[in-house]
């Protein structure tokens, strides 16, 4: 072993990255070389340095894979930095000993466990197909059967689907099962719509929530302690009665709840016709069931609607912010002159769509935007409820930093309270209801569970009920198909109504771009580049004023000290808020992964409604004006953050 481990440290050195990253590579590729839990993993080990994959190996081991925002998710592959049996297992027994801090006196405890459809099959073609690969062909299921080894051998209680069910529970539906329940938490084993290699396990507390800081400090603190994993096999924690398998009770409940949040009478036999597909994940077992059930008879995209981890008729990714993943689903619904199509990514939190632009349904159809699925539907309820005197007295809006100010000002129109400045993930909107729940407060905003409305997120995240507490398709799904339903029967469509929702309360133009490097050296640079534009903020972007800048992690600022490590992970964030001309307003969010080496920046652009003298020609004029500006602030931003570090977008 020692002649790999010397030509492993001859590779690294040829490497450009600080030497503590190779020492620390070292020192974890010494550990899974020589001790005998990872023998399994030896000859791929061994192949890769004999191929000289020095960046691969690298980055495969210079860390233990973060615990991030409620757990770890990445590649799965051979190292502490990838997902693998280890670290999944150091993650749950984690979990466990964070369990047992939590509810000391609690016994026996209980945890829910859900999969999605994931298995691995080394697409990236990263290993030897001809050497033994403990990885290989590992499922979202095998990932769970084995977490539930070591919550049983800690003496915690699992419940799961039997490993004969045909169904998948959904990320919302384990939200709901564990409060359903009463469990003390839940996992989840999900890398969402990441790459099929990927997967990912998420950690959920009693109130069917990802922990938020400093919660997710101390959970954090004890995986990173974890020096021995307890386990026991699969068949054995069955046979001592610690694996409890789900019946259909929690799952007819979740959807009875989704059923419950319908505005608007079903449709009749042939009033619109709704094309739906899971992109291969489980959205069939939530949002379908809930469209078929509430009469909307939903078309099926043939070939997208078995379960299957390696996607394999979805075009480039099963992610529905991403309109190429529609094109089969499109093509359904030109076949039948469909009004909407709805789409789920594979854990089924989130939605998009395409929406007829005639009233008679049929192409042309238009992509929903995250942003636009957020006014659309948050208008539709607060214009429900208010047209039925149902609208509570102070109704609650929530949202985040970097989801469209459209919702802010539809909310403020119903006298709504709205929540528009939270951190990136749904968590946060947990939180916002968890506060609620137990002290009638959230900052300024006061109120109950029965005032909050909707809770939305710019990455196609939506919540309509507070007795679940992740976004959730199935909810959403309902909601969207009955405002294409009401739009239908006014003789318009989805897409006019926003065009009316722009008028009426601004244009707002939004915009995404990632940024994305590769590796350690990536997130070195990553680093240096947010702390140079921490140090010298931009005055002006592409003739635009600076009228405002906030590092959010800034102790002196609105959020106040950290909570820990976690909560200034999330807090690697920097807002401008710009001036324009005609009132108009910009904003720019930089946002880097805590656990990669990307970045998302979110930009806004809008307008103040359309003045009642003003043509459709010198409206629609006003709005490219927008569309321009917003494209020509990301190239600027860009360039100028990129520029810190010596590249170019």
């Amino acid at each position: 072993m020692n002649d790999w481990f010397e030509a492993a440290r001859a590779g690294f050195a040829s490497l450009d990255v600080d030497d503590s990253l190779r020492q620390q590579a070292l020192g974890y590729l010494q550990q899974w070389l020589t001790q005998p839990e990872f023998a399994a993993y030896v000859p791929q080990l061994q192949w890769l340095i004999e191929n000289g994959r020095w960046s691969l190996l690298l980055d495969s081991f210079y860390q233990v894979l973060p615990f991030g925002t409620g757990g770890r998710r990445g590649a799965v592959g051979i190292g502490p930095n990838r997902m693998n049996l280890w670290t999944l297992g150091a993650s749950v027994q984690g979990h466990c000993d964070y369990l047992h801090q939590r509810f000391p006196d609690v016994r026996p405890l209980q945890v829910v466990l859900a999969y999605d459809v994931r298995r691995f099959e080394d697409r990236r073609g990263v290993y030897n197909p001809q050497l033994p690969n403990p990885v290989l062909h590992l499922s979202s299921r095998d990932f769970c059967h084995y977490a539930a080894g070591v919550y049983a051998a800690n003496g915690i209680h699992v419940h799961i689907l039997p490993p004969d069910s045909p169904r998948y529970l959904a990320t919302p539906e384990l939200s709901f099962t564990i409060r359903y329940l009463r469990a003390h938490g839940g996992l989840n084993m999900t890398a969402s719509h990441n790459p099929p290699d990927d997967n990912g396990s998420k950690f959920y507390n009693e109130a069917g929530a990802q922990p938020v800081p400093p919660e997710d400090q101390i959970m954090s603190e004890c995986v990173e302690q974890v020096r021995v994993i307890r386990h026991m096999p699969w068949e054995e924690a069955v046979r001592q009665g610690k694996v409890h398998f789900l019946d259909d009770g929690p799952h007819r409940a979740y959807i009875a709840l989704c059923r419950k949040q319908s505005l608007i009478p079903p449709p009749r036999f042939d009033e619109i016709r709704v094309v739906f597909t899971p992109l291969h994940g489980c959205g069939t077992f939530c949002a379908g069931e809930v469209l078929e059930a509430q009469g909307f008879r939903p078309i099926p995209v043939p070939e997208q609607m078995t379960p299957d981890g390696q996607f394999p008729n979805v075009t480039k990714t099963p992610n529905p912010e991403v309109p190429e993943c529609l094109d089969r689903a499109e093509a359904v619904a030109r076949e039948h002159a469909a009004d909407l199509v709805i789409a789920t990514d594979p854990d089924a939190d989130r939605l998009g769509g395409l929406a007829s632009t005639r009233p008679e349904g049929g192409p042309p159809y238009h992509f929903l935007t995250g942003q636009e699925i957020a006014a659309l539907l948050t208008w539709f309820k607060l214009e429900q409820l208010a047209s039925r005197e149902a609208l509570p007295n102070a109704p609650i809006v929530i949202t985040t930093l970097v989801t469209t100010g459209l919702i802010t000002r539809i909310g403020q129109h119903f006298g709504a309270q709205v929540i528009n400045d939270l951190l990136v993930g749904f968590k946060y909107h947990a939180d916002v209801l968890a506060r609620l729940e137990s002290t009638g407060q959230y900052g300024d905003v006061r109120g109950s569970l029965e005032d909050f409305v909707i809770a939305t997120e710019e990455s196609h995240g939506v919540l309509v009920t507070p007795e679940i507490r992740d976004k959730d398709s199935a909810g959403a799904a309902l909601l969207l198909a009955e405002a294409a339903l009401d739009q239908k029967r006014r003789q318009s469509t989805l897409p006019a109504l926003l065009a009316e929702l722009h008028r009426r309360f601004g244009y707002f133009r939004n915009e995404l771009r990632n940024i994305a490097l590769t590796g350690v050296e990536g997130k070195q640079q990553m680093q240096r580049m947010m702390d140079q534009l921490r140090r010298s903020p931009p005055a002006r972007i592409a003739g635009w004023n600076v009228s405002r800048f906030e590092d959010l992690l800034d102790e002196q600022g609105r959020l106040g000290p950290y909570q820990g490590d976690t909560d200034r992970a999330a807090r690697n964030f920097l807002v401008f808020l710009l001036q324009g001309d005609r009132g108009m307003t910009g904003k720019i969010c930089l946002r880097p992964s805590g656990t990669e080496p990307k970045a998302k920046a979110y930009f806004e652009v809008s307008t103040p409604p359309c003045p009642p003298e003003l043509s459709e020609t010198e409206w629609a004029a006003w709005q490219r004006q927008a569309d321009e500006a917003s494209a020509t602030l990301a190239d600027h931003f860009l360039r100028l953050a990129l520029g810190h570090i010596g590249l170019t977008p």
